[in-house]
C-alpha cells in the first residue's frame, strides 16, 4: 500500500526550524565548555569519526523530542541512534517506499571542528525519499546563518533569524579555488592541476586553522569536493545541497548519484563534485587516474 507523506518537506522544515535554530544555538553556547564524550569505537583510523561531543547526544535528542511532538509517524535516523533514548519510539530508521518519508540528523557534523573551537560545524537534518533527498537543511551557528534545498527548488540561505521566505536563493557565484579530500583521499593530491588550494583533511586539518570542510561548497570557499563514500547524514546530503545550488555531482565513474534505496549502510558511493565542467573534469581525472 502506498504509504502517503504525513506532509510536505518544505512543511517539515517550517516546523523543525524553530527547533533546529534553537539546537544550534544551545551548540553554540556550551562549544566554548563541552566535554567529550567516551569515542565512539567504529572508525580507529578516523579520528573525525571518534570524535562524539555532549553536544550531539543533546541535539539528537531534543530533535527527536521535536519529531516525536509534531510527526509522531515518520521515519527517523540520526547518526546517534545507538545511544539515544527514543530510538525505539520511531517506526522505522532507515528508507521506506517511496513517499514515505526517513528524515535524518548529523546533531553535529564536523564534531572534530565544534570540539577545537572553530566556526564551520552544522546541525544536518534532511528528508529523504525512496530514490533521492526531497530536502536538507543545515544550520551554521558559529556564522549565524543556514542553508536548505528542496528537490528541484534550488539551494537558499538565509541569517539565523531568518524564515524560509526570507532566504536567499544561492548560485555558484566566483568560488574560492580551492578543494577538500576526504579523509581517506591524500593519494589523490598529485593528480589534480595546481591551480587549486588542496585540502587533504587528514594532513591539512588543524586546531590552530580552521580548514574549510565540505560544507564550504555552500560558502564558496570550496569550488569543487571529492568524497570516498557519502553519507546520507553529511557527506551526500550536502552534495544534494550543492547539486540544488548548481555544482555538478556525479559519482567517481562519472555518472549521476544512484538511488537512495540503492544503497547500503545508509551512504552512497564517493562523489565528486565540481562548481564548474571544468573543476569537475579535473577532480574526475583524478580519481580515475587512481582507481
Amino acid at each position: 500500500m502506498h504509504h502517503q507523506p504525513v506532509t510536505s518537506p518544505r512543511q517539515i522544515l517550517e516546523t523543525l526550524l524553530p527547533y533546529l535554530r534553537t539546537a544550534g544555538a544551545y551548540a553554540q553556547q556550551i562549544q566554548a565548555q563541552i566535554a567529550e564524550q567516551p569515542a565512539k569505537d567504529f572508525d580507529p583510523e578516523n579520528f573525525f569519526a571518534t570524535a562524539l561531543s555532549d553536544a550531539d547526544l543533546s541535539v539528537q535528542t531534543f530533535i527527536e523530542v521535536a519529531l516525536l511532538a509534531h510527526f509522531p509517524t515518520i521515519r527517523f535516523f540520526g547518526e546517534e541512534y545507538a545511544q539515544t533514548y527514543n530510538t525505539k519510539y520511531f517506526r522505522a530508521i532507515d528508507l521506506g517506499p517511496a513517499g514515505d518519508y526517513l528524515i535524518t540528523l548529523d546533531p553535529i557534523d564536523g564534531t572534530k571542528f565544534y570540539l577545537d573551537g572553530h566556526d564551520n560545524y552544522m546541525v544536518i537534518l534532511t528528508v529523504c525519499n525512496a530514490d533521492e533527498y526531497e530536502a536538507a537543511i543545515a544550520m551554521t551557528p558559529g556564522q549565524h546563518c543556514y542553508y536548505y534545498a528542496l528537490r528541484g527548488q534550488g539551494a537558499y540561505r538565509g541569517s539565523w533569524t531568518d524564515s524560509l521566505e526570507a532566504c536567499q536563493l544561492l548560485r555558484v557565484n566566483d568560488p574560492t579555488p580551492a578543494i577538500c579530500l576526504g579523509f581517506s583521499l591524500n593519494h589523490l593530491v598529485d593528480h589534480i592541476p595546481d591551480r587549486y588550494t588542496l585540502y587533504p583533511v587528514k594532513t591539512a586539518y588543524s586546531k590552530e586553522n580552521r580548514i574549510p570542510n565540505f560544507n564550504g561548497l555552500l560558502s564558496g570557499e570550496l569550488t569543487g569536493a571529492v568524497m570516498a563514500r557519502g553519507q546520507f547524514i553529511d557527506g551526500a546530503a550536502l552534495a544534494f545541497m550543492a547539486q540544488e545550488m548548481g555544482h555538478i555531482v556525479t559519482t567517481w565513474d562519472g555518472t549521476a548519484p544512484p538511488p537512495l534505496h540503492t544503497s547500503s549502510d545508509m551512504r552512497r558511493p564517493g562523489l565528486v563534485i565540481g562548481s564548474s565542467p571544468e573543476v569537475h573534469g579535473d577532480l574526475l581525472a583524478a580519481v580515475q587516474a587512481v582507481s
